[in-house]
């Protein structure tokens, strides 16, 4: 029985490896963290280094480095995101790669609908407005910003991960996702675990959902542009 079940499983890994390695690094992984942030935070009443790290901001706040963050919260925001991801994805569509627009539309607004469910459950206020730059209404945990844009950042990665431009978006993605993020904490109206949260939980669900999406259509692992972009 067991030789013949190696027999099957052995092609099964080489065949399916790609796809086994995303479900572990790129699904549990990022889950198990997300659930440790959340037990800390509501059990255990949350990270020494919170507050600490939003007065090591606060300490270094400059009228220009301000103006970054103010400028970041609003393109990554919904007044700005919604809209480029929409845009991206049409391009997408227009230049063959319907299945690639549609993944990036669903992996932030999936993140986004998630969030909002995650804060009315959770409810954690949002830092001491006295030391904050904005005054923002809502609960803190997950950081919204830094999960829409985590999952958009992701998304694209995703999505051009078999092309010749996979590097260079993987990089542009993940530097736009960590500069969400770190905006957030540097405005004082998140703590650092309230993005490592939301950061997670994208990475979870954008991962999760490349899965089931490729298995319906094919062609997401390949380059939005055909075979002759895909390597």
């Amino acid at each position: 029985m067991f030789p013949h079940s190696r027999r099957e499983f052995l092609p099964f890994l080489r065949q399916h490896w790609r796809s086994l390695l995303l479900v572990l690094l790129g699904v549990l992984i990022p889950f198990g963290l997300f659930t440790h942030l959340t037990y800390e935070v509501f059990r255990e009443g949350g990270f020494w280094w919170d507050q600490g790290v939003l007065d090591w901001y606060a300490q270094r706040r400059t009228p220009a480095l301000t103006w970054a963050a103010e400028t970041l919260a609003t393109l990554g925001g919904v007044m700005v995101l919604p809209f480029v991801t929409a845009l991206l994805a049409w391009l997408l569509a227009r230049a063959g790669g319907r299945a690639h627009g549609w993944f990036l539309v669903s992996g932030v607004a999936g993140a986004t609908l998630l969030n909002v469910a995650a804060k009315v459950v959770f409810q954690r206020p949002r830092p001491d407005e006295l030391l904050a730059v904005l005054n923002e209404p809502g609960f803190s945990f997950p950081s919204g910003h830094a999960m829409a844009n985590a999952a958009f950042g992701f998304a694209l990665t995703l999505v051009f991960w078999r092309s010749r431009a996979g590097w260079p978006v993987a990089v542009l993605g993940l530097l736009w996702a960590l500069a969400v993020g770190a905006s957030r904490n540097y405005l004082g109206v998140h703590y650092p675990s309230d993005v490592l949260a939301g950061f997670t939980a994208s990475v979870a669900w954008v991962a999760g959902l490349y899965v089931v999406m490729a298995r319906r259509w094919p062609q997401l692992r390949g380059s939005p542009a055909g075979p002759r972009d895909t390597r």
